[in-house]
């Protein structure tokens, strides 16, 4: 069985599911199990709401292929609920998608409450970072130095990041103990903190394995890959008790309700250390890869017997009705303005 991952991946550095995808075409590339021409792939796997049209034609004039999609968001809960992106996922998941696969247990629950409905094929797979770049430094030990060094990353500037947060700390905390950096993107003028911009993934990587623990306060994640990737680099956490941080952080952090909290739980985690970095135990990208190649292996196996055909009537209708949300998107943009 081969694979293919309709997206378009870039190499510069852009939000998660760019970086998670990357990485996962690179292990099925060192599995060789993964096909470049989609039209000659067994299954397909397509990102959210990206390229549906194309996944659209392709169920159309190759309907023996598997189409398995790979579910965000809601992205009505993380922007407003007049994101019209979970209408184009709901369109592709019950016309196009043969199986679906949910970040998180929480992006799973929250998606089905929306009213996506189930499907008999659908699982949960967390995400993993690429372990030539993300690996622990050699020493997980605190810093020897003065200062205690926390770092914080976003690359949006969505208000749901957790702003509100990097700003209180910017204002309160005691910076004769610690020393803080964020890297990302950022609206927010810090004046203590110390903002190193966009990075690549090498310095990224190079800066989270000089710091000490990892502030994480994004409100709404279906499976944060910073946060992952911070952990893949040894780093304990502190992150916000919501969505599905708290099934990723698990043992290896703590959790916050209020940013007021999260001066005690510095004190708290540098006071155990050890015990915090010794239960950081995420997925490796092998493992994931492998759920996804079972899955996939089990759909292709027994779904593409019971498959109904998708006919010029059925590709006509979606492509209708994600016309027709786009267009709703574009008048949201401009008279919205």
């Amino acid at each position: 069985m081969k694979i293919h991952i309709l997206y378009r991946t870039a190499e510069i550095p852009t939000g998660g599911g760019n970086q998670f995808l990357r990485s996962l075409k690179k292990y099925f590339k060192s599995i060789n199990v993964y096909e470049e021409d989609r039209n000659k792939a067994d299954v397909v796997l397509f990102n959210s709401h990206h390229l549906v049209k194309e996944a659209a034609g392709l169920k159309f004039s190759r309907p023996d292929k598997i189409l398995i999609q790979r579910i965000d968001g809601p992205m009505k809960l993380y922007n407003n609920n007049n994101d019209r992106r979970d209408d184009i996922v709901n369109i592709a998941n019950r016309f196009i998608a043969d199986a679906t696969v949910f970040q998180s247990e929480w992006s799973q629950y929250q998606n089905h409450l929306m009213g996506m409905p189930k499907k008999e094929y659908e699982t949960v797979i967390n995400n993993a970072p690429d372990p030539e770049i993300y690996y622990k430094a050699k020493s997980n030990k605190l810093s020897q130095k003065n200062k205690i060094r926390l770092i914080a990353t976003s690359w949006s500037v969505n208000p749901n990041k957790g702003f509100r947060t990097y700003k209180w700390l910017d204002e309160n905390l005691d910076f004769s103990k610690y020393e803080m950096f964020f890297i990302g993107r950022s609206d927010v003028k810090f004046e203590n903190i110390e903002d190193l911009g966009i990075m690549s993934s090498t310095e990224l990587a190079e800066q989270l394995r000089k710091s000490d623990i990892f502030i994480f306060a994004s409100l709404l994640e279906a499976c944060s890959n910073s946060l992952l990737e911070a952990m893949h680099c040894g780093l304990p956490v502190i992150a916000a008790n919501s969505s599905s941080n708290p099934q990723i952080v698990n043992r290896a952090g703590e959790l916050f309700n209020s940013p007021k909290e999260i001066l005690g739980l510095i004190e708290m985690i540098s006071g155990n250390y050890n015990y915090y970095t010794s239960n950081i135990n995420n997925s490796s990208i092998k493992d994931v890869g492998t759920r996804y190649l079972m899955f996939a292996e089990n759909v292709f196996k027994n779904h593409r017997h019971e498959k109904e055909k998708f006919g010029l009537f059925n590709y006509l209708n979606v492509s209708s009705r994600l016309l027709s949300t786009k267009i709703g998107m574009l008048a949201d943009r401009i008279f919205n303005k």
